[in-house]
């Protein structure tokens, strides 16, 4: 797809990866909406990143906990710029273990409809318009500790629900792709330790011992975190350079979901 000319909405946009993943799209030549609800700090930064590439753009402040509230967000997409190409779902909770403790049922409930549940209702509304595109693109931003759950280094990052959460995205992937599918692809990236998002950069990361932190590292194969370049480039690839590609989730961990278990020497073995 060329990007230039399409409207993509990003949520959970007001900061890392969702933000860096919108003014790559607006450096592509998108007319780009920009949904947030929290963080509303940061929205001067955003304004001001913006405002300097240039490109049309429109910031939103949607609660997506509140369903009800989600038709008249897109009714607002369209009415601005008259089409719906991309939806960047990029919307979690991300509950630590060392910041949240044992979840109660709010929590867990809360987990649910932010990390899952808004991302239905979300694709539900953007569908008829992402079909009217002929090539539209949904991308599911979710997490490794739909694999990983609460074990091992990542024990103290991914509690169940969140982990719960995550491994229901890839359903909800592979569903969509199907009812959308042929008009629209969808896709998701799963990501592993990046530093706006379970890693140095976040409160929680902050919280773990030393011991914790070099375990996480030394389980992970690349040996560091990523970036949100390293994202931004795998949006880039699926809506530009992988049009065959749907129903798919490229894993995005720098080999953490393979690391821990050391390769031995190859056995002289018996036979000759």
């Amino acid at each position: 797809m060329e990007i230039r000319n399409k409207v993509a909405l990003v949520l959970g946009a007001v900061k890392g990866i969702g933000k860096g993943i919108g003014l790559a799209l607006a450096q592509e030549g998108a007319s780009v909406a920009l949904n947030y609800f929290d963080w509303k700090e940061e929205l001067p930064n955003l304004k001001m990143d913006f405002a300097r590439i240039g490109e049309d753009h429109l910031i939103l402040n949607t609660d997506l906990l509140d369903t009800g509230e989600i038709p008249a967000m897109i009714k607002t997409v369209i009415d601005r710029f008259g089409r719906l190409d991309i939806v960047i779902n990029n919307i979690e909770r991300g509950g630590w273990p060392v910041v949240h403790g044992s979840y109660d049922q709010q929590q867990w409930d809360l987990e649910m409809a932010t990390t899952l549940r808004a991302k239905q209702w979300v694709f539900e509304s953007a569908l008829p318009h992402l079909k009217a595109s002929k090539d539209g693109i949904v991308i599911n931003l979710s997490s490794i500790a739909g694999i990983v759950g609460r074990s091992g280094p990542a024990a103290v990052v991914f509690n169940e629900g969140y982990a719960s959460a995550n491994r229901g995205i890839s359903l909800l992937t592979e569903t969509w792709a199907r009812l959308a599918a042929p008009e629209v692809r969808v896709n998701e990236i799963m990501l592993g330790f990046f530093d706006t998002r379970h890693g140095e950069n976040t409160r929680g990361w902050g919280l773990l011992t030393d011991e914790q932190k070099t375990a996480i590292a030394d389980h992970t194969l690349l040996g560091r975190s990523g970036s949100i370049p390293d994202v931004v480039k795998a949006v880039l690839f699926i809506i530009k350079d992988a049009p065959f590609m749907t129903g798919s989730v490229i894993r995005l961990d720098g080999g953490y979901v393979l690391g821990g278990e050391k390769m031995v020497p190859m056995p002289k073995g018996v036979l000759k």
